[in-house]
């Protein structure tokens, strides 16, 4: 069956109106679980620095004598360790056209953009934090660099034969050298949390990428999913993993190294960003008929015990 001819419609017409929705849609993930569940702190100086302290090791033939001389122990000085501040940005800039035609969505184009970058750049952050990167003091030509999670932790690490850990022994200033890849167990998993438990950490996260999350929930007691017949809901996942040294959230996390799972004491982590350069938003110089507007953060990486923490390194990550 055809048109009757002669019948004006929508294909021959130039005048119709569009029909454009007010909503953007945007799946993009977001979330950034490590930025967003340490604690935050206040930089003064390029270089920030923090102490930790150990106690001096037990002593298990503590025994005096009755009525004997009090002898000086040794005390156990603090040590000091530091982080550079690394600045990132991001750059939003619009042409005045655009500012002021009709817009579908948004009241104004350079906000709009500027509200992205600010997303982007979080994403960017979470990354690096968690990157195998080596602090850098940076020159006038060679950008600042903070030493992310991976150069601080060596105490508590299971890794292939063929890796290693931070020569730095924790000091940020150099990276992991990846082994071969080996499977995700919960073997691995025990060992490094009974080497953080014995050296007197508390960790309550574990981060992993979304395939070792989902190795994650095939351990003990998950080989098989379980149904729950009153909610019609079927649970083949870990969220929270109850160990022998205590309760774990376990996090996906988008942004990190897909062959890394890390267990961290959360409150041994800080993000420590410099006064008044906390996700600055600043409007540049106009050089011609456009706006230009920069997002920018000035942060380093608080890495305040990483005795606290540990990691399962080089596993299969597909």
């Amino acid at each position: 069956m055809t048109m009757p001819v002669g019948t004006f419609n929508t294909f021959s017409a130039f005048g119709n109106r569009e029909d454009l929705s007010d909503i953007i849609y945007n799946v993009d993930p977001t979330e950034t679980p490590f930025i967003s569940g340490i604690d935050k702190a206040r930089a003064t100086a390029v270089l920030h620095e923090w102490q930790t302290q150990a106690l001096a090791a037990v002593n298990s033939v503590n025994s005096v004598l009755e009525g004997d001389d009090a002898t000086t122990d040794t005390a156990t000085a603090t040590v000091r360790l530091g982080n550079i501040l690394q600045i990132s940005d991001k750059v939003a800039r619009v042409t005045g056209t655009q500012r002021n035609v009709d817009h579908a969505g948004r009241d104004d184009e350079l906000d709009y953009q500027v509200m992205l970058k600010g997303r982007e750049l979080k994403r960017d952050m979470e990354t690096i934090v968690l990157a195998n990167q080596g602090k850098a003091s940076g020159s006038p030509t060679v950008p600042r660099a903070l030493g992310a999670v991976l150069a601080y932790i060596f105490s508590n690490t299971s890794k292939a034969t063929t890796g290693s850990d931070p020569s730095s022994l924790g000091g940020g200033a150099s990276t992991r050298t990846d082994g071969t890849m080996r499977a995700f167990t919960e073997a691995l998993l025990k060992t490094v949390l009974q080497s953080i438990w014995n050296n007197g950490g508390d960790p309550n996260v574990v981060l992993a990428g979304g395939f070792n999350k989902q190795q994650f929930s095939t351990f003990t007691g998950r080989s098989t999913p379980m149904e729950e017949a009153g909610s019609r809901k079927i649970v083949a996942t870990v969220d929270v993993y109850q160990s022998d040294f205590g309760s774990l959230k376990v996090v996906p996390d988008r942004f990190m190294r897909a062959r890394d799972v890390l267990i961290l004491q959360m409150d041994m982590w800080g993000l420590a960003t410099l006064k008044g350069r906390n996700m600055l938003s600043q409007d540049l110089a106009k050089t011609g008929d456009s706006d230009q507007r920069q997002l920018l953060t000035e942060y380093t990486l608080e890495a305040r015990n990483e005795k606290g923490s540990g990691g399962v390194f080089d596993v299969t990550s597909a």
